[in-house]
């Protein structure tokens, strides 16, 4: 069999990738998923009930149908399975918000060569957090919100936590760890640990769950401060590539003093896989931290084991939490 000779094909489409990007994120800010759920199902409909100049509403739907995010059906449109779970203004599930969570980083990315070529070394505090203002805080974790509470009822089917009675979330930004915990097992008690203005806004998602005597948020920055004893459980999740090797490392032997004999320690995050080629999301998320001059890296799986084994614990484990996406590696401390 003669051999396939390659082509440009793939390289043009990752070049050339950022357009649908934009495009999914204009269509989540201009309404189009939720104007088609809500009756405009035809593109006749959807184009006026956008209300755009002519032919911009055109070109935008017909974008949404070649990329598959919305479907024809004879003459009538149809959402796309995902979008029509995620992306309806008003539905329980809706992520648009989370659709929406890097756009602030866009020009940035065009200027990745030049961050890249950056001289002096990485800043241990994270900028895209360090100096964060509660206004800034609510647009970050609103974001983070949208997408963390499936996330966090996703932690408490994979984890029995039936036995605990505390537990601690380190770097917890919204609560929906501890929510989705708290919700499902009455008896326990819960610590969002974040900074100051993350936890003013975390305070008022706990509130609107009715879980404010439940679970506590406690101004801490886990690069600095100790985090309280006692705990059965500790949970860190989606902060891994955000910061370096010994910061993490640190983090998790913080997280083995605080636990009681026998607690368990879950760390979530994008991780690379052992042999370090892939997930792509993984490494981009580590790349993106070049944009923040942080110490932040994609870590592998094998990595985060050796965290977890160096600062003490038993039994360690990697489960996919997200596949593809997330991973959750765990351990106990002795009993």
């Amino acid at each position: 069999m003669a051999e396939t000779r390659p082509n440009t094909v793939r390289l043009q489409r990752l070049v050339r990738a950022y357009r649908e990007s934009a495009a999914l994120m204009a269509a989540v800010e201009l309404g189009v998923f939720t104007k088609l759920a809500r009756g405009a199902d035809t593109e006749e409909a959807l184009i006026a009930a956008l209300g755009l100049v002519p032919p911009n509403g055109e070109r935008i739907v017909v974008a949404c149908i070649g990329l598959g995010l919305i479907e024809r059906h004879g003459d009538r449109l149809r959402l796309a399975p995902d979008v029509e779970r995620f992306l309806v203004e008003g539905d329980a599930a809706y992520a648009g918000p989370w659709m929406l969570f890097t756009k602030p980083d866009w020009n940035e990315w065009g200027r990745l060569a030049d961050h890249l070529r950056r001289p002096g070394p990485p800043v241990v505090d994270n900028k895209s957090v360090a100096e964060m203002t509660v206004e800034e805080a609510r647009r970050y974790h609103r974001a983070t919100y949208s997408i963390g509470l499936g996330a966090g009822r996703l932690f408490a089917r994979q984890v029995d936590l039936s036995a605990a009675r505390l537990m601690i979330d380190i770097g917890g930004g919204s609560g929906a760890y501890c929510i989705g915990a708290c919700r499902a097992n009455p008896e326990l008690r819960a610590v969002v640990l974040d900074l100051p203005p993350v936890v003013e806004v975390a305070r008022g998602f706990i509130a609107e769950h009715g879980l404010s005597d439940r679970i506590d948020a406690v101004a801490c920055d886990f690069n600095k401060d100790a985090f309280p004893g006692g705990a059965d459980v500790a949970v860190m999740a989606s902060n891994l590539p955000m910061y370096g090797r010994e910061q993490i490392a640190a983090v998790v032997a913080k997280a083995f003093g605080a636990l009681k004999p026998g607690g368990s320690f879950h760390l979530v995050g994008e991780a690379l896989n052992a042999d370090r080629t892939g997930s792509a999301d993984a490494a981009m998320w580590g790349l993106a931290q070049t944009l923040n001059a942080s110490t932040g890296i994609a870590h592998s799986v094998t990595e985060c084991v050796g965290y977890l084994n160096a600062a003490g614990f038993e039994a360690v484990g990697v489960e996919p939490f997200v596949p593809g996406v997330l991973e959750r590696i765990h351990g106990h401390r002795p009993s």
